[in-house]
């Protein structure tokens, strides 16, 4: 039988024939999501030339569009 950790408790959690997987139980599952709806966790991103002017770009002409 696999076992691994949970991520949110780090207790050993059996992998096979667990609902929660990769978490331990319902409570540890809803922490992890709480925390990613509070943005308490984050992807990193990378910016791209010009990416971020096209988007202030395109936002300033629907506000004109919109006055």
């Amino acid at each position: 039988m696999k076992t691994v950790k949970c991520p949110c408790c780090n207790k050993a959690v059996s992998w096979e024939h667990n609902p929660f997987r990769p978490f331990c139980s319902e409570f540890c599952k809803n922490h992890d999501l709480g925390k990613w709806a509070n943005e308490e966790y984050r992807l990193p991103v990378e910016e791209q030339d010009g990416g971020n002017e096209s988007a202030t770009e395109d936002s300033t002409k629907t506000k004109k569009k919109l006055d």
